[in-house]
């Protein structure tokens, strides 16, 4: 996913939280807001609960993976913030991203 298409900055991610439009599931809360520019952009959350470093990295190397498959950003409306719960580890990558599919579709539905 390229950096363009990414949310890095904490304003921009309290922002998004702020107006609470969200859908949550065991593995996933997704916050969502209209997109400002061109694409939809995407955030990704990891808390240190879920592990060191190298871990933390590693889920956000598999959801971006997992968004690149599934999410087309010209066409998107929305930009989302993904925050990633504990459950996540327990899964497997097939049931995480079944997962993360399955809400997103939440989501545009609200």
């Amino acid at each position: 996913m390229k950096k363009a298409l990414r949310i890095r900055k904490n304003e921009e991610f309290k922002e998004i939280i702020a107006q609470k439009h969200s859908v949550a599931s065991a593995t996933y809360i997704i916050y969502r807001q209209k997109r400002k520019g061109d694409n939809a952009r995407i955030g990704i959350s990891v808390s240190k609960k879920l592990g060191k470093a190298h871990v933390r990295n590693k889920i956000k190397r598999q959801l971006r993976m997992m968004l690149m498959a599934s999410v087309d950003f010209a066409k998107e409306d929305n930009d989302y913030i993904i925050i990633v719960r504990q459950p996540y580890l327990k899964q497997s990558f097939a049931d995480n991203k079944k997962d993360l599919e399955n809400t997103i579709k939440k989501v545009k539905m609200r």
